[in-house]
């Protein structure tokens, strides 16, 4: 049985990965539950494990896998799907477990992937039902197509503008829609997008560009 420590511990991993597709590091743990030293994180990890709810990857990079979650998700060649993303007003983001082969499409630390619901980008070629891969950040430049959450609730896609008045513009690329404008502290930046796909068969997903 796991001390209330420990459950807290293994929350904060599990909610993690949901949001970000990847397992934390020992300080963001430590930061995550309150407490500073990483050799404590280590001793907590150490139980969980012994209790066949996470598996420790030595050697590798954010090495803690979830059990419940299938081993494609801590290797290498796959992507999280971690949920579906408003193109088009905003809307709650729904974790999902599913994944994608990306292999042979771009790979790199600190990305998943989210699928396009919504119709509000898509004079930049984004149409619903595509799949955009985004690159984990907490900061953009303007023009940069952005996932920004919104009062810490609701996600959407949309152009970034920083403005000089402490707000942020979130720009459609639709000529149907307006801009969103919010004040800068009520929009958080979660990731750019690097890359698209596009499935022509319901099949298979196939690359189809990046920007």
């Amino acid at each position: 049985m796991l001390t209330e420590r420990q459950q807290a511990t293994y929350q904060f991993i599990h909610d993690y990965h949901l949001r970000r597709g990847c397992a934390p590091k020992l300080a963001e743990i430590a930061d995550g539950i309150g407490i500073s030293s990483k050799g404590v994180v280590h001793r907590y990890l150490k139980a969980i494990a012994e209790e066949g709810l996470i598996e420790l990857l030595p050697g590798r990079h954010r090495g803690i896998r979830i059990a419940e979650y299938p081993e494609s998700l801590a290797t290498e060649s796959t992507l999280p799907l971690v949920g579906k993303i408003a193109a088009g007003q905003p809307i709650e983001a729904i974790p999902d477990h599913n994944t994608f082969d990306l292999s042979a499409f771009f790979m790199g630390p600190n990305r998943f992937v989210l699928k396009i619901q919504g119709d509000s980008m898509i004079d930049a070629g984004i149409l619903e039902g595509d799949m955009v891969v985004v690159e984990q950040r907490d900061n953009a430049r303007n023009g940069d197509i952005v996932v920004a959450l919104i009062d810490k609730d609701e996600a959407t896609l949309k152009y970034l503008q920083q403005n000089k008045d402490s707000t942020v513009t979130l720009l459609p690329a639709n000529q149907t829609m307006q801009p969103m404008n919010y004040s800068a502290d009520r929009v958080q930046i979660q990731g750019v997008v690097v890359g698209q796909m596009r499935s022509y068969d319901t099949r298979k997903y196939g690359p189809t560009g990046n920007r």
